[in-house]
């Protein structure tokens, strides 16, 4: 049997790559289309660059982003790009199936969809091995001893490097590191300023406002513990404290208020440190001690270049500052 997974850790590949990802859902052209060329090649060409640009070398897919042509454009750059693959990371994510069967979407984390949709992403990116495979969405039918069987295939063929998950919660994670030779490899979650119950989950352990917060309390808990990176979705919350038009005043309710000041506050806090509002933003997540690797979306190169910067912000936020952004984007002091 090969190595096990093992977490990210000092002696973790990942612990020299980027602690900033890119992730490819916007490569690829249209949703829905299986058909691409040369502008989608080359536009993707051109996101691959801005990354590397500013020091990202870790790349993050999934087979459903648009429809596989994602993976598809990736692979193309790679296959033109001498010795690329040897110097990037490249995540891949299964187990959603989009428009089929007669549904609009399922989970199916069934050994041998997981296989097969592995094989299929390899086939797509042009590459024989994932550095790390997520499994994209807790699975209800998932059988976690045919999942922890199909894992050490892929482990022990070399397919695979390491395996992780997607949207779990803790609870969720241990029961299948229970049949993984080792412990999960990272958690990919939705965090960010908009998204920000991961930090109400803590601090509202034992008050009443507690019974309303959504993130599964524990989970970055059992990362830290068992060493599972933490990665962030849509860390910039879709660009609404960065340049994205926000709600206006006179757009009725605290969420929105709430929604304008953070954006101030972001913009007044780059301002007076000479950065970009989305080195601020990212920053705030990555100053959290779990160490959040946010997974960044653009694909404008412009937007890929204006996220450089976010670890030194992170690296100097002063406790008080992280708590201004944090209460401004609650809407209300904490409890």
């Amino acid at each position: 049997m090969s190595e096990p997974a093992m977490p990210p850790t000092a002696a973790h590949p990942t612990a020299s790559r980027s602690r900033l990802i890119y992730g490819c859902m916007g490569l690829g052209g249209a949703w829905g289309s299986p058909h691409y060329g040369a502008a989608e090649v080359d536009h993707a060409a051109e996101a691959i660059e801005a990354a590397q640009g500013i020091g990202i070398d870790r790349f993050d897919h999934a087979d459903i982003y648009r429809g596989g042509t994602s993976e598809s454009v990736f692979g193309e750059v790679l296959a033109r790009s001498a010795g690329l693959r040897e110097r990037v990371w490249i995540q891949g994510k299964v187990g959603i199936r989009l428009g089929e069967d007669g549904l609009d979407a399922y989970y199916d984390l069934s050994a041998e969809a997981i296989e097969d949709r592995v094989r299929s992403t390899l086939g797509r990116l042009r590459t024989d091995y994932l550095d790390c495979l997520l499994l994209h969405r807790p699975d209800p039918l998932l059988d976690p001893a045919e999942v922890g069987a199909a894992v050490v295939r892929l482990l022990d063929s070399g397919a695979v490097r390491a395996v992780g998950v997607s949207n779990f919660s803790a609870a969720q994670m241990a029961a299948l590191e229970d049949h993984l030779p080792g412990p999960l490899a990272a958690n990919q979650l939705e965090l960010s300023l908009g998204r920000h119950d991961f930090v109400d989950s803590g601090i509202l352990v034992n008050h009443a406002e507690g019974t309303g917060v959504a993130f599964p309390h524990g989970t970055l808990e059992h990362c830290a513990r068992t060493g599972a990176e933490v990665q962030a979705w849509s860390p910039l919350a879709g660009g609404r404290y960065t340049g994205r038009p926000t709600a206006r005043h006179d757009q009725a309710g605290p969420h929105a208020e709430a929604e304008v000041g953070t954006g101030r506050l972001v913009g007044e806090m780059a301002q007076a440190k000479g950065v970009t509002r989305e080195a601020i933003v990212l920053g705030w997540l990555m100053r959290h001690p779990a160490r959040i690797a946010p997974v960044i979306g653009s694909a404008n190169p412009a937007r890929i270049a204006a996220c450089a910067g976010a670890e030194g912000v992170a690296a100097a936020m002063t406790r008080p500052e992280w708590y201004a952004l944090y209460t401004a984007a609650r809407g209300r002091r904490v409890p």
